[in-house]
């Protein structure tokens, strides 16, 4: 899967670059389907450790899928974006599924009317 990564107020080294393709492309495991992605990773200025963010956007057919974590560093916020995605994936397959087999159910009843 192709995605790009955008680092905001910062330059990103090619081992957070390395790090963050092998965890979308898990993705691929749970769905086939994705499109594309995009994930912006940025520096808050704030006092806190963690000012960090991580923001994965995921295009699939028919639908976006977001998910945004602020963490110590971009590592962990990375991880928990991609396990939200991970169930957001999970849900939406669960949709397309139950839609698929409901409109097979109508087709079915409607060529059965018709004889």
């Amino acid at each position: 899967m192709k995605i790009r990564v955008q680092s905001i107020h910062f330059t990103a080294d090619s081992k957070l670059l390395d790090f963050i393709q092998k965890k979308v492309d898990k993705l691929d495991q749970f769905f086939d389907q994705i499109i594309s992605g995009e994930v912006y990773l940025k520096l808050e200025n704030v006092d806190s450790e963690a000012n960090k963010i991580s923001e994965i956007k995921l295009n699939v057919p028919g639908d976006v899928l977001f998910a945004k974590e602020q963490c110590k560093s971009f590592e962990e916020a990375t991880d928990l974006a991609i396990e939200s995605l991970r169930k957001q994936i999970t849900k939406h397959k669960d949709k397309t599924r139950a839609k698929a087999s409901e409109h097979k159910a109508i087709l079915s009843e409607s060529e059965t009317e018709d004889f």
